[in-house]
């Protein structure tokens, strides 16, 4: 069975702007992971990619291009999410509501999945036994 990788928000916009940064390798390594994988996004991952688009037809059509799997967030993942938002206010983290970073990044833990992010300090911090693709 083919397991399957979350792809994070980051990665993902970056191939759609075609960061200069960064666009070559998400391209690269999103076309990699798609041979062995099954690649994956959810609701929280879409919210924060539709920022770039006017309407969610644009989105849609964008989107479209690589085939990704669809999953909802499981409440398990909700839950752990919490858990990692307190861990953070303790440490003196500021925002005053659960960042979408953890939220993916329970999502990925609780599902098994690996996550392909190149934002990987968060994830390290409260998912440490999370496996994550990155630069």
């Amino acid at each position: 069975m083919q397991s399957t990788v979350l792809v994070d928000s980051n990665v993902l916009l970056d191939v759609i702007t075609d960061d200069p940064v960064w666009g070559n390798w998400a391209s690269v390594t999103l076309i990699k992971l798609f041979n062995e994988y099954k690649l994956a996004i959810n609701p929280i991952i879409y919210a924060e990619v539709s920022i770039r688009f006017s309407t969610i037809e644009e989105l849609e059509e964008t989107i479209s291009q690589i085939f990704f799997k669809r999953l909802s967030v499981p409440y398990e993942a909700a839950f752990l999410a919490g858990k990692c938002y307190m861990e953070y206010k303790e440490r003196g983290g500021l925002k005053t509501s659960v960042l979408p970073d953890f939220l993916i990044g329970a999502h990925a833990s609780v599902s098994n999945m690996k996550l392909v992010t190149r934002d990987v300090s968060r994830y390290k911090t409260y998912f440490p036994e999370l496996e994550l693709i990155a630069p």
